[in-house]
């Protein structure tokens, strides 16, 4: 369990065994947290106001990796039309205990069941952060082919070089590693896939909510 490796689907198991783990511990800790501080919530904002003129599957977003839901939900208050997708069947629960009013399916965000230019707004949400760098390039590639043209994609995640391990998080018996990325890299990445980076942010740690690396959040366009 944990395992990276860049072929196969070991880690999608991981994932999934992990979150199922750990879903109501996660989703009691990080309560407060809510969608984020306020650089989040402002670039939320932002994000909603892009996709609420593109086109799609009625303006439809994917929330892809939604864990307990809260960025699903904050989405949907500002407007956005958004559904949640997740490995985990725990964490659907919690989703769908807490926001009864909201769609969430389980599935994998690297086989999407969506027709290709479906969607107004991919959102990945410290979602890729399990994702082996060499399976990114399919990743964002999949990520494109259910974008409408003109269609927004929003990510989030950790900033650095180095992995942190999770050992036995809140006393659960089981392991997962978080891939910090470098955001220069990811840009990179979007636009060898075909995407126009429209925003790039990164904001300091906040070492009183625990945090030890900055966070990046970048905001991209199929042309």
């Amino acid at each position: 369990m944990g395992t990276h490796s860049d072929t196969g689907t070991d880690f999608v198991t991981a994932t999934r065994v992990f979150y199922d783990a750990i879903a109501e511990d996660y989703s009691a800790h990080f309560r407060s947290a809510g969608a984020g501080g306020p650089v989040e919530r402002a670039l939320m904002a932002a994000y909603a106001e892009f996709v609420r003129g593109s086109g799609g599957d009625g303006g439809q977003v994917a929330d892809l990796g939604c864990g307990p839901g809260r960025v699903t939900a904050y989405l949907a208050s500002l407007g956005v039309s958004v559904f949640g997708l997740d490995l985990s069947e725990s964490m659907l629960a919690v989703a769908r205990r807490e926001n009864p009013g909201l769609r969430f399916e389980q599935g994998s965000m690297l086989e999407l069941d969506l027709a290709d230019g479906a969607l107004a707004g991919v959102v990945a949400w410290y979602s890729t952060i399990h994702t082996p760098v060499g399976r990114l390039p399919a990743l964002f590639g999949e990520f494109r082919r259910v974008l409408a043209p003109g269609g927004h994609l929003l990510l989030g995640f950790q900033v650095g070089d180095e992995p942190k391990h999770h050992d036995q998080p809140f006393g659960r018996p089981v392991s997962m590693t978080f891939l910090r990325r470098r955001p220069d890299r990811i840009a990179g990445l979007l636009a060898e896939t075909g995407f126009t980076l429209t925003s790039q942010t990164v904001r300091a740690a906040d070492e009183q909510a625990g945090e030890s690396s900055p966070q990046a959040f970048l905001m991209a366009r199929r042309p």
